[in-house]
């Protein structure tokens, strides 16, 4: 098994700072830590959803082969689109991490989960289940686009995304 990659936001930040091509990223500093992983990347996968987490559902309960849900939730606040049964979903099904611009909520399990969770703050209450959204889109995260396949990058400084890979 091939060591780790380790990395630095910071460090990524200062190596593509100069880069224009929209292909290297920065998220605006909106989101919270609720997972037990501060740093964690991988491949992006996508879902676009607005007070309805059918979508999320389905893809944390499939396999993750280490990649980062990126949820389009519309930063609402008045659902979680997340909570302490579909993290261990997610833990279970190998992915690395769920970044949402949204809520979670049951954030003492999601404190536990050995994996990473952003989310812009918690709600205890659920989403109506109304199979609505959308998978594998270009999603906006705080007016950053992210899309199926790009690369997330998040540690304590923040949340990056690249058009590829960052690392060998």
């Amino acid at each position: 098994m091939s060591k780790p990659f380790v990395f630095a936001t910071c460090d990524l930040c200062d190596v593509h700072k100069s880069d224009l091509s929209g292909h290297f990223r920065v998220l605006p500093p909106a989101l919270r830590d609720f997972g037990a992983r501060q740093r964690f990347a991988g491949p992006v996968a996508t879902v676009q959803c607005f007070e309805d987490n059918t979508l999320v559902k389905a893809a944390l309960d499939s396999p993750g082969a280490g990649q980062v849900l990126v949820v389009d939730g519309g930063a609402s606040l008045r659902r979680a689109l997340l909570g302490g049964n579909l993290a261990a979903a997610a833990v279970r099904n190998g992915w690395a991490g769920v970044v949402i611009d949204g809520c979670v909520r049951d954030v003492a399990e999601l404190a536990s989960s050995p994996i990473g969770i952003r989310a812009l703050a918690c709600m205890p209450l659920p989403t109506e289940k109304r199979n609505q959204g959308q998978r594998d889109v270009a999603v906006q995260l705080q007016g950053v686009w992210v899309r199926p396949g790009d690369w997330l990058y998040a540690d304590a400084d923040g949340t990056v995304v690249s058009a590829q890979a960052l690392h060998h």
